[in-house]
């Protein structure tokens, strides 16, 4: 016979918050999801500091396929980042943290991320601090928000997060000017641009609450998905229709991606997209979706098939397949995101790039690739080191390279 010490209450909650945890083990699909997109960001910010490309992967009057490519796959690293971490909050709560502790946990660690943001992680991009407002000002922001939000009832936390990611773009026509001296506050909810702080310093905001707020909120209202023994098909079946409703909407071109040619915000990837002289430049048109602030069109693009994604490695249904060969298993690069996204990291590659910029240690011509179909001469740099070269069987040559 075993005899309980202490209050009867306090006895049965710690027996049931002890069965929970014992019951719902770690899901692998979510770390290994968040680790695939975290080496494809990797890949994303290399292939910046490698190139000598002076044009965005998006501008559609010089782009091309290869390069768009390298543009388009990291377009899903923020939604999923953004969406996992609400998902990862409501699992917390289900392995024995209360509300209020969640609360706290994402106000304490978004107020700490913003701080983050504006001093560590901009003076490791670019060697000065305050500058840009970039994917973890808007995560910190986003769980300060949350802070309030997870209080809600799950059912009305996902009609808010699914409202906001479906109707925001009715807000696209709105200017910050038209709002005065106040110009600042709609650039931080909606709409990217510059925010004078003084005569002599400025911030850019590229990441925005809105909708950003409403993905984290989706993701948490998600995670209670992942707690039904038929989570697969509710999980494949929601990708797939996401992934369906954005072929779409697009195909209709009538709304969901911006407004273009608005003498506000981000300039370019905005509108509808257009038949253009080429397969393959129709084709960037139609997936060149608009990221600042990220449209309807450029969610349902991401976050669908990272839905689907999972389902033909059986990482839904809690076997542990990963989603990609051996060569990319978390025991060999588990560790590459939290390495090559590090801002001591960062900061230190970031300085022997711009040493071997100046002194021209590395030939621009020895990384560059002309791009003959198109005849206009752009160059592509060190793309085969990017995604792999034909001594790197793994297709991670850049990577191995960036950790090194």
């Amino acid at each position: 016979m075993v005899t309980t010490v202490g209050p009867p209450a306090v006895t049965a909650v710690s027996t049931k918050i002890s069965l929970l945890r014992g019951q719902i083990p770690r899901l692998v699909s979510v770390d290994v999801l968040r680790g695939f997109v975290m080496v494809i960001m990797a890949l994303d910010h290399t292939r910046d500091f490698m190139s000598y490309v002076e044009f965005p992967p998006e501008d559609m009057a010089h782009t091309y396929g290869a390069l768009f490519f390298t543009r388009v796959i990291t377009h899903f690293c923020a939604p999923v980042f953004a969406f996992l971490a609400g998902t990862g909050a409501f699992l917390a709560t289900i392995r024995g943290k209360s509300i209020q502790q969640v609360s706290r946990f994402f106000l304490t660690r978004g107020l700490w991320l913003v701080i983050l943001e504006f001093t560590v992680v901009d003076f490791a991009w670019g060697f000065v601090p305050w500058a840009h407002a970039g994917v973890i000002w808007i995560l910190g922001w986003s769980m300060v928000a949350m802070a309030l939000i997870v209080r809600l009832p799950v059912r009305w936390i996902a009609v808010l997060g699914l409202g906001m990611i479906a109707t925001h773009n009715l807000l696209d026509h709105i200017n910050p000017a038209s709002l005065g001296r106040f110009y600042w506050l709609w650039m931080m909810l909606h709409t990217p641009g510059r925010i004078s702080v003084t005569a002599h310093l400025s911030f850019y905001t590229g990441y925005v609450l809105i909708p950003w707020v409403g993905v984290m909120a989706a993701g948490f209202a998600f995670g209670s998905l992942l707690l039904r023994p038929d989570r697969r098909k509710w999980i494949v079946t929601l990708g797939i229709s996401a992934t369906a409703l954005f072929f779409g909407i697009r195909g209709l071109n009538l709304y969901g991606n911006g407004i273009a040619g608005l003498p506000f915000g981000y300039p370019r990837s905005a509108g509808p997209w257009s038949v253009q002289p080429t397969l393959s430049l129709t084709l960037i048109s139609f997936f060149n979706t608009l990221k600042y602030p990220p449209s309807l069109d450029y969610l349902l693009m991401t976050l669908g098939p990272s839905l689907v994604a999972p389902y033909s490695a059986g990482l839904w249904s809690g076997t542990a397949v990963l989603l990609c060969p051996a060569s990319l298993s978390p025991s060999r690069y588990g560790h590459l995101g939290r390495v090559s996204l590090s801002p001591a990291h960062l900061a230190r590659h970031r300085h022997r790039w711009h040493i071997a910029e100046t002194s021209r240690v590395w030939s621009r011509s020895a990384f560059r690739l002309r791009h003959v179909d198109s005849g206009r001469g752009n160059s592509l740099s060190a793309l085969p080191v990017v995604y792999g070269t034909p001594t790197s069987p793994s297709g991670l040559g850049l990577a191995k390279l960036f950790v090194t």
